[in-house]
């Protein structure tokens, strides 16, 4: 199985930020189910996109950081993939073909020195931002491990599994990809109560998974889709947090799905932003991933970047 890189000081990554509303807001492309794949088949979207990725590969080096960028894949998992009308075949080629995708935005930076790394991202089965049907570990590993298998054949680097606030479904998800020896990031969200929609606290859901889940356990965690007053509380003492390795914040601490609805991008204070992750570098120098989700792109990664840059001096 392979491994994510071992942490070193003299590291730090940068994925990308909130692709789906830098490219409905701000490029005017409709996003059906809050779905990036279709745009595959639209030149334009495409262009867009290439544009968007190479701004954030800019971004990391000029700062001197790893690039991680992922994210096409958000949406395609089966019952995702059914609702937009692909077949589990046809869903298996537009996985292949976002990593494709990825691996050609990244292939001028990779010859000049700058690592990329590419990677697959998997979505919860259901709702992000609402509490779904149960869905038991058994049922998680069996339904994730779908795209799992076609981004072990795309050869990725990594897997980020996001927005997921249902532990069962994280501790199958942890499995699927232990089986497929893949390297998994397990990115929590939470809300304005600084907790897991399902109520689970942060630290609860880390050590349960990594508890019940053994050698399977994720390669290490995150946070997405929460901005830093949303999750920064949730920090309690304790070896957990040194499971935490990745920080993805929203622009803006409105309601997650408000952020998705409004017909605009929300985009914050990017500068607030940016000093609010360069300070939780400088108090926790082990977490060494560092992005954006809704909301954000190259003008907040830039922010982040230099603040992070500037903490761990």
């Amino acid at each position: 199985m392979a491994d994510f890189p071992i942490q070193s000081p003299d590291i730090i990554y940068l994925t990308e930020g909130g692709q789906e509303t830098e490219i409905m807001y701000r490029h005017g492309h409709e996003l059906t189910e809050f779905a990036m794949y279709p745009l595959l088949d639209n030149p334009l979207a495409m262009a867009d996109l290439k544009a968007m990725y190479c701004r954030v590969l800019d971004v990391a080096a000029a700062n001197g950081f790893v690039s991680m960028i992922s994210g096409l894949d958000y949406r395609a998992s089966p019952d995702w993939g059914y609702k937009l009308g692909y077949s589990r075949s046809a869903l298996a080629d537009a996985v292949m073909q976002s990593i494709e995708f990825l691996l050609d935005v990244a292939k001028p930076y990779q010859t000049v020195g700058h690592k990329v790394l590419i990677g697959g991202m998997l979505g919860p089965r259901g709702d992000a931002y609402s509490l779904n049907r149960t869905i038991t570990a058994n049922e998680s590993e069996d339904y994730h491990s779908f795209q799992l298998e076609v981004l072990k054949r795309a050869n990725v680097d990594f897997v980020s599994a996001m927005t997921f606030n249902s532990v069962p479904e994280a501790l199958g998800v942890s499995r699927a990809s232990f089986r497929a020896g893949l390297p998994l990031s397990m990115g929590f969200m939470l809300d304005s109560n600084h907790r897991l929609k399902s109520g689970t606290s942060l630290r609860e859901a880390i050590e349960t998974v990594d508890s019940e889940a053994g050698n399977a356990r994720p390669d290490f965690y995150g946070i997405n889709c929460s901005h830093p007053l949303e999750f920064e509380p949730a920090f309690e003492p304790g070896e957990w947090i040194f499971r935490l390795r990745s920080l993805r914040p929203n622009a803006s601490a409105k309601e997650k799905m408000d952020l998705c609805q409004l017909g605009h991008l929300e985009e914050g204070d990017p500068l607030d932003l940016g000093q609010r992750m360069g300070a939780l570098a400088q108090r926790f120098p082990h977490i060494d991933i560092f992005g954006g989700c809704c909301g954000t792109w190259d003008k907040h990664l830039d922010e982040i970047a230099r603040n992070v840059r500037h903490a761990t001096r």
